[in-house]
């Protein structure tokens, strides 16, 4: 484990981990590691991410989480000027961009995911995405694609929980 690396989580690592592998009713240590690694300064995630998170329905489990149990400094601030001033140039470069169609980049535009690389860059920190790079994507904006042209590394749930050293081990008395 490399000690100063931080990493900051897109929505889909939250949403795919609820719908899919980490359900907060079986596994609910995916969950407190996100929040231990947090505490120790290892996992952000920013507040263009929260909007999406809270976007979901009152009862959902995630939004609960969100609301009820994430520390309040989880969620960094994404208005400085340098992380806006990177954030233009990414929309720039994704508006010019002849390879995606204008649906993919309006919602582009609309999401999270410049904001998340215009910090990452910004703080030297990793991205960490479900996504997986696509070159020739044109129906949609792969976050990992546009961290390859602006320098910022990326990686996905499962080398960032390795990274750190997070262990799901079932306990208790069952």
């Amino acid at each position: 484990m490399t000690p100063d690396r931080r990493y900051i989580v897109d929505s889909n690592v939250f949403i795919t981990a609820k719908n899919l592998y980490y359900a907060f009713d079986i596994c609910p240590g995916f969950w407190k590691g996100i929040i231990r690694h947090h505490q120790q300064g290892r996992v952000h995630s920013v507040d263009r991410v929260r909007t999406e998170l809270l976007a979901g329905r009152e009862t959902e489990d995630l939004v609960k989480w969100v609301k009820n149990d994430l520390p309040a400094g989880f969620f960094l601030d994404t208005n400085s000027g340098d992380v806006s001033s990177l954030y233009g140039r990414i929309m720039l470069w994704v508006q010019r961009n002849p390879q995606f169609f204008d649906n993919a980049k309006a919602q582009f535009a609309a999401g999270a995911d410049g904001w998340l690389v215009a910090f990452a860059k910004v703080h030297g920190a990793i991205v960490v995405t479900t996504e997986q790079p696509s070159p020739d994507a044109k129906s949609r904006v792969p976050l990992p694609n546009v961290c390859e042209e602006f320098g910022v590394t990326y990686t996905n749930t499962f080398s960032m929980l390795r990274e750190l050293n997070v262990q799901l081990v079932l306990g208790g008395a069952n």
